[in-house]
């Protein structure tokens, strides 16, 4: 007899629906917050001889040494604290989540980066969004506090910058949520490169606090690559859950090579961040719209009440694709969210934009 997935698989699963990844072929791609730019020929080239060293037919170093040592002196982690990689930053969410009883609360704002709610109902566990302040996007303090009294969640994420608003919680706010929570607090700042704020410094002052980092949105999205930085004492148990090798021996090398560049990463990230403040003023000057300020390499708009989605696909009927969040139920009803591109890419969508608003 012929199983199906609805008897042998948990019943929530077929409830869920898959993380969609849109098709962005023969487009302007301004949908995932990717670096737009690549690495000069020489680099390149650099970064090639150093692949040539790699030895395939063997396993990665399961701890990734080397490239932990990097991150520890550029990031500059206090000695006291270790450092858990992942593949990617949802690995990570993943790797906390599974260390959890199934009967326990999980807490984050709404909206949010939408893995922590995925992953967490996928394994079962009690989610709990709490919603932002729908004019400023801020934590509602008040709220919040009221939850993590009533719900004591085990683990608390907030996205500091946050996505997909692009906007900085009030950080007085983030140490009160800190200090409030009974479990974990985990402070993604997968944006941190164009916010320049971090709570590294403040992993000293609360033995409760997690701060998760990805190399993705700096400019290295291909490869794969997020790390946790907390107490030894945790993370020396969530490495108990991941799996083996899970940081491949290309992924290593890669990022220990990109990682002694800094001086491009640093110019590229100067350059999205000027530019981002062009297009917000672009942005600004259309009466149609209400666009929101960001400490990210995006940017989040309000669009006039129930075009959002013909303005995306009159968007990417011109070649422009950005992200369509609409259809997400809340606050962000009527919002697209575009990534701050290269110039030539931010001047293209802007004209589209204007041209698809011409005809409202």
């Amino acid at each position: 007899m012929t199983k199906s997935p609805s008897t042998l698989f948990r019943p929530k699963i077929g409830k869920m629906a898959a993380y969609k990844v849109a098709d962005a072929a023969g487009l302007i791609k301004l949908d995932a917050m990717e670096n737009p730019y690549h690495w000069p020929s020489d680099i390149t080239e650099q970064w090639l001889d150093k692949l040539r060293t790699c030895h395939l037919n063997r396993y990665p170093d399961p701890d990734a040494k080397e490239l932990g040592a990097i991150i520890r002196k550029l990031t500059q982690i206090p000695d006291q604290f270790d450092i858990l990689f992942g593949n990617g930053s949802d690995e990570l969410i993943q790797i906390l989540l599974m260390a959890l009883p199934t009967d326990s609360c999980v807490l984050a704002p709404e909206p949010s980066f939408v893995m922590y709610r995925q992953i967490a109902q996928t394994l079962d566990l009690n989610y709990h969004s709490i919603p932002l302040l729908p004019d400023s996007f801020e934590l509602d303090m008040t709220t919040m506090l009221d939850s993590i009294k009533n719900y004591q969640p085990s683990m608390v994420f907030l996205a500091y910058p946050n996505n997909p608003t692009g906007n900085l919680f009030n950080k007085s706010f983030i140490i009160e949520i800190i200090e409030a929570s009974p479990g974990l607090v985990i402070i993604d700042e997968a944006y941190a490169p164009f916010a320049d704020e971090t709570l590294i410094n403040d992993l000293e002052n609360h033995d409760n606090l997690l701060v998760m980092r990805t190399l993705s949105k700096l400019g290295l999205a291909g490869i794969r690559l997020g790390f946790l930085i907390g107490s030894t004492r945790f993370i020396e148990q969530l490495n108990k859950i991941r799996l083996p090798y899970n940081i491949n021996i290309l992924t290593q090398i890669s990022a220990e090579f990109a990682l002694t560049q800094q001086d491009l990463f640093a110019e590229q990230t100067e350059k999205i961040c000027q530019d981002r403040t062009v297009l917000i003023n672009e942005l600004i000057a259309l009466p149609e719209i209400q666009v929101f300020e960001s400490a990210a390499n995006f940017i989040l708009f309000r669009t006039p009440a129930n075009q959002a989605t013909s303005i995306f696909l009159s968007l990417k009927e011109q070649g422009i694709l950005i992200k369509n969040l609409s259809p997400q139920p809340g606050l962000l009803t009527d919002c697209l969210r575009v990534t701050v591109g290269k110039p030539e890419e931010n001047q293209a969508f802007l004209s589209a934009l204007k041209k698809t608003l011409a005809k409202i």
